[in-house]
């Protein structure tokens, strides 16, 4: 990598006044209108001028979305080395990626690009021939002429005769659900649409399972929704007849409702939610037509769900009084928590298991790392399954009848690698492993543990050229996210292989709020504790810097969606701290992300402002688009979003973006990149992933003061 050929301190005070002001003077930003939109919360008004671009059917917000557009892509335009990264991330994307294969009915199926392609393809063959005989199926890059419509789930019958897969368009999580006859590739029903949040789950060949809401008043992009239902599709009928299995009452609202019938087709099971965590459970038994529900846990106090089932007797995993989570079995006619029995005890570790060719397959993350152990239908522990590294796996799931199954491991400097695994004496090959364009053994992760302000321990990976100098110039990229019980384990990124080639350093910190080290390490970041998440962000910037990684003018902060809230709000209260932020489909209005689309079950996490007048001031205390201030220098900053974002809605961004514009005292550039025909970030075509990673690359080592890569 080259810079700019200038002393440090200099290139510091050009950063901050002579380049600053010209880019400042380069940038005139579209006029964003104020109204005069005031809300009352516990006796407190609350001003938010920006309120009318929440509406995304308003032609005055489609033209300051093309306008906001203009700026941006000119800015970008003007990048020296923006289209050497564009060509380089191409280059090193180029490669075939094979997903494991899957046997249904006559055939065994397997999704693969072959490099650039927008979507992958599924191929098949018949079971006993060979891959090299393997025939297109679905190929998705034919949805649409952009591949903005993407493959979003497939289910077969047992018998693999009928396939329903659901498609989406232009990134909406609104989808539709289409059957197909494997054979004869015709379409056997009308298609489904409107369908949310759901999968799909056979009942035999008879029909299907599927969730859905009603289709909101107003935009179906942000209007709120929250009655899911659980529907039953029966083959051969119009959906307008589709029966309504659970959520139709009025009296209790589920957000998340889902239903699934186990492997043997004897058990529908049903997961009712109000919120991202905790949920009731339900079981019917099918081969009784007459049967009831049997609640299986009537509160939202803990989550469970069925895993496995050996006749009438079920294997739950659950957090209750597990907070690492454990398998349980009990008999299905009494299934309550009073009669469960512990198969695979809580450890110290989480636990994620999965099932195949008859066993059990006990994942545990030992900080944010995998392990794995076998386990027959005893509870007998088979083996510890050596892995081939220090990293992630997933995988090792499959029918009950299977003689093999597979696993894929991958790390920050590993893509990922498929192995073909058996489980009867527990040897594994490799299946499939990609041929990349990267020195995977230039590289190497180190993972650290610092303190955060309260003194506890967060840990953090380090990847980066081996053998770099700790001088406190490295461009670094610092990435979190922190929250829902979702945990970030080591995973190859092609896009980040550009990064790390130009000297970058990239850096992931398991924050509290996460589920690395179970329900509570969640419940450390959650709700009036949320601070706790911010603060371990900040303190892995703060060691970063310490420990001369790097310094403050070449440190970028990225995340998304919650991880956009995380940058959002560490940006708004250390400005000082990097140089540039990276706010991805973020949740910037705290105030008022409840009033969006599902975004009211988001409130476990959350709380909301409507909740307690305490709750109230915490969230506005910290929520990005309210703590932005006049007269301050803020970092550089570039948020993203796309505008068919029906999860966390694109408002969030609008509006944050607007009131960072007109408040930026610093010469620094405040950009919006808003993706056409793009949601959440799921099913998002090749083409536009490379393009965005170019952009934000661009973005970030231009403004750490960079003229040439």
């Amino acid at each position: 990598m080259k810079q700019i050929v200038l002393p440090l301190a200099a290139l510091c005070l050009l950063a901050s006044c002579n380049e600053g002001e010209k880019n400042q003077a380069n940038l005139t930003y579209p006029e964003t209108k104020q109204v005069d939109t005031v809300d009352t919360y516990f006796d407190t008004e609350v001003k938010d001028p920006y309120r009318w671009l929440e509406d995304d059917r308003n032609a005055e917000t489609e033209d300051w979305v093309k306008a906001q557009n203009e700026v941006t892509f000119g800015y970008l335009d003007s990048i020296p080395f923006r289209n050497k990264l564009k060509e380089r991330l191409s280059k090193v994307w180029n490669y075939e990626k094979i997903g494991a294969p899957f046997e249904r009915g006559k055939y065994t199926y397997f999704s693969k690009n072959d490099g650039l392609q927008n979507q992958y393809v599924f191929y098949r063959y018949k079971n006993e021939d060979s891959i090299e005989n393997a025939e297109v199926f679905l190929d998705p890059n034919t949805f649409s002429d952009d591949g903005t419509t993407s493959l979003a789930g497939m289910s077969f019958t047992e018998d693999g005769e009928t396939l329903a897969y659901s498609i989406s368009e232009g990134g909406s999580d609104w989808r539709k659900i289409i059957v197909l006859n494997t054979e004869t590739m015709d379409r056997k029903e009308d298609t489904l649409v409107d369908v949310k949040f759901s999968g799909v789950s056979w009942k035999g060949n008879e029909g299907f399972y599927y969730s859905s809401y009603d289709k909101p008043e107003g935009s179906e992009l942000s209007a709120k929704t929250d009655q899911h239902k659980l529907y039953f599709h029966t083959m051969g009928t119009p959906q307008s007849g589709d029966e309504v299995i659970f959520g139709a009452t009025e009296a209790e609202k589920h957000r998340y409702v889902s239903g699934n019938v186990t492997e043997d087709d004897r058990y529908l099971v049903i997961s009712a939610s109000i919120s991202t965590s905790g949920n009731k459970l339900m079981i019917k038994d099918l081969t009784n037509p007459d049967s009831d529900f049997i609640e299986v846990v009537d509160n939202y106090d803990s989550d469970v769900y069925v895993i496995e089932n050996k006749g009438s007797k079920l294997f739950m995993v659950t957090d209750k009084d597990a907070p690492n989570k454990k398998i349980v079995t009990v008999e299905a006619s009494a299934p309550q928590p009073e009669n469960w029995e512990d198969f695979i005890p809580e450890t110290e570790h989480v636990l994620s298991p999965s099932t195949g060719a008859g066993y059990f397959f006990a994942e545990y993350m030992v900080d944010a790392v995998s392990q794995v152990k076998q386990y027959n239908y005893e509870g007998e522990l088979v083996r510890d399954i050596e892995l081939p590294g220090v990293g992630s796996v997933g995988g090792f799931g499959g029918k009950k009848e299977a003689k093999d199954i597979y696993f894929s491991f991958t790390n920050y400097t590993t893509p990922g690698t498929i192995y073909k695994f058996t489980p009867e004496n527990g040897t594994y090959v490799v299946y499939q492993k990609p041929d990349i364009d990267f020195d995977t053994e230039a590289y190497e992760s180190k993972q650290v543990f610092y303190p955060s302000k309260d003194g506890t321990k967060i840990p953090m990976i380090i990847t980066h050229k081996k053998g770099i100098e700790l001088d406190g110039t490295h461009p670094t990229m610092l990435y979190g996210y922190g929250g829902f019980n979702i945990s970030l384990t080591p995973s190859f990124s092609t896009a980040n292989t550009v990064w790390l080639e130009n000297g970058g350093v990239y850096a992931v910190a398991n924050l509290r709020g996460g589920g690395e080290y179970g329900k509570e390490w969640h419940n450390a970041g959650i709700k009036m504790k949320k601070q706790n998440v911010f603060d371990d962000f900040i303190a892995a910037a703060e060691y970063l810097i310490a420990e001369n990684y790097t310094s403050s003018n070449k440190l970028a902060i990225r995340g998304g969606s919650n991880g956009g809230l995380l940058v959002g709000a560490t940006m708004t209260q250390r400005p000082d701290l990097m140089q540039v932020a990276l706010p991805a489909v973020g949740v910037l209005d705290m105030l008022r992300y409840h009033t969006f689309t599902s975004g009211a079950g988001w409130a476990y996490d959350y709380g909301t402002s409507q909740d307690s007048s305490e709750m109230f001031e915490y969230l506005k205390g910290y929520s990005p688009l309210h703590s932005i201030k006049d007269g301050t220098e803020y970092p550089a900053t570039l948020v993203t979003t796309g505008d068919h974002d029906d999860r966390v809605v694109p408002a969030h961004s609008f509006k944050f973006a607007a009131e960072l514009q007109s408040k930026q005292a610093g010469g620094a550039p405040t950009l919006i990149r808003i993706e056409t025909d793009a949601g959440h970030g799921a099913g998002k075509p090749t083409s536009k992933i490379i393009q965005e990673y170019a952009d934000i690359f661009a973005f970030t080592f231009y403004n750490m003061g960079y003229t040439e890569l």
